[in-house]
């Protein structure tokens, strides 16, 4: 008997992100994913191993979308020679996701990383969200060059406030309801504005 398939494995993940946005993981199981799909339980399980680890694919394939989103807006910042625009722009980014693809930021504000990093997942997808680490940290350490021309820990942990707690701070419960308010987001850039001016300890 041959295995059953998913023809459309993105469906299949389509079909998680939109579950874990309006219902959370505790309330998505491999049945009401293959409601929701279209797809077998049994296919579904063929193409993933396990439930943890189609939750781990959705969850990689949104975080490696906003961590292009904001490599590109930092590239240009950086092109234009202007580092602190750069760091603004890093921090926006959520915000800048919402407003091209609210369910994939709705995702990526519902779960972090380590929620969907679990023993389960299997090793590949396993392997590259731990690798998303990298990709961010290097992200960091650039925007602390491009500001202060330094790379170490304390620069380093300027920036991620910036870029990384201020955002979540003010931007994640509204991301959360669906609507960013411009307002909002004036606010973060005169909060990243101000840690920028304090800048790194000396």
């Amino acid at each position: 008997m041959p295995r059953p398939r998913v023809h459309a494995p993105d469906a299949v993940l389509d079909a998680a992100e939109e579950l874990l946005v309006e219902r959370g993981r505790a309330q998505l199981t491999i049945r009401v994913l293959a409601e929701r799909s279209g797809a077998s339980n049994g296919s579904i399980y063929h193409a993933f191993g396990s439930l943890e680890t189609v939750v781990g694919a959705a969850w990689l394939r949104r975080a490696r979308q906003f961590l292009t989103l904001q490599a590109t807006a930092v590239e240009q910042e950086l092109a234009a020679g202007d580092g602190r625009r750069a760091v603004q722009a890093a921090a926006d980014a959520p915000a800048r996701l919402a407003d091209d693809d609210l369910r994939a930021a709705q995702l990526l504000v519902a779960l972090q990383r380590d929620d969907v990093l679990t023993d389960a997942v299997a090793a590949p997808i396993a392997d590259k969200l731990r690798a998303l680490d990298t990709t961010l940290v290097a992200t960091l350490r650039r925007l602390a060059r491009a500001v202060w021309d330094r790379g170490d820990a304390a620069t380093v942990d300027v920036v991620t406030v910036c870029v990384v707690r201020l955002p979540a701070a003010l931007l994640f419960g509204e991301i959360r309801t669906g609507r960013v308010h411009p307002h909002t987001r004036a606010q973060l850039a005169a909060a990243v504005g101000a840690v920028l001016d304090c800048g790194p300890p000396h």
